[in-house]
């Protein structure tokens, strides 16, 4: 199975969606404890939620794997982003701090240096090929990296996460003038809490592919899912809610599309 599926669109913006996916290889799936099996730290739904973006003119790459095969928005070399609590590039516990392996069922070293070399690298490549393709083509290039995640996650981070969280790191992956631009988006939609470069300050995705001079510019969005679906078992859709929080998306959507580098 290909890793990923890629659309062309003809605007000089790229959606990633690292995290959706659900596929996994056979040592995986037969590694998996009954918690990991729920693939409870999916990006639920988000090809449904940003299905717009097509109609906009972006294109975009959606991951077919797990991340519980080996994590797409985490470096090859494993570094870890984050200071604290967090989940590596082939995650052996849950955001709760859950085993997610049987014990001695881990996929083999082998097993994973196939992965990052028929998973992580082609989605990798594909980012990178198509972003310079639409520098190429418009002159500049953007990358919209679309997450979620639950919004209360007590060994990741303190309290109630902010249902709108944008990173650029640090203002390092973006010009100045676009993440002010969709922060301000965020922090005027109504009956949302927003933030930038909070406890999501963006992935690997987001820190390897901004580069703004370079002309290549990247923005993480980490979504809370108590936005849209259920946060529990089995993680449901919730249209109503849904239907409320995309225009806020399209709008952030819409606002990359409406910049211009200066």
């Amino acid at each position: 199975m290909t890793p990923y599926d890629f659309r062309d669109g003809e605007s000089p913006l790229l959606v990633s969606i690292p995290h959706a996916g659900l596929a996994l290889t056979d040592a995986v799936a037969n590694g998996l404890t009954d918690i990991g099996a729920t693939l409870g730290d999916t990006d639920w739904h988000v090809p449904r939620l940003y299905a717009f973006v097509d109609a906009l003119g972006a294109s975009v790459i959606e991951a077919r794997y797990s991340r519980y095969v080996v994590d797409l928005n985490r470096p090859r070399d494993d570094v870890p982003l984050y200071a604290g609590a967090t989940t590596g590039l082939f995650p052996t516990v849950s955001f709760d701090g859950e085993p997610l392996f049987r014990s001695g069922r881990e996929p083999s070293v082998a097993e994973r240096t196939r992965y990052l070399e028929e998973i992580w690298d082609p989605y990798h490549a594909r980012i990178g090929a198509a972003l310079e393709e639409l520098r190429d083509r418009h002159g500049y290039a953007l990358l919209f990296d679309a997450h979620t995640i639950r919004s209360v996650v007590p060994r990741l981070f303190d309290g109630c996460l902010p249902d709108l969280n944008v990173g650029t790191a640090d203002g390092a992956s973006c010009a100045p003038s676009l993440q002010a631009a969709v922060q301000g988006v965020c922090e005027e939609a109504a009956d949302y809490s927003a933030v930038a470069n909070g406890r999501f300050k963006g992935g690997w995705i987001t820190r390897r592919f901004g580069a703004p001079a370079e002309n290549v510019h990247a923005v993480q969005l980490e979504l809370a899912q108590c936005t849209y679906m259920d946060e529990a078992p089995p993680f449901t859709y919730r249209p109503e809610r849904a239907a409320r929080i995309q225009p806020v998306l399209r709008r952030v959507v819409e606002t990359l599309l409406e910049w211009r580098p200066e």
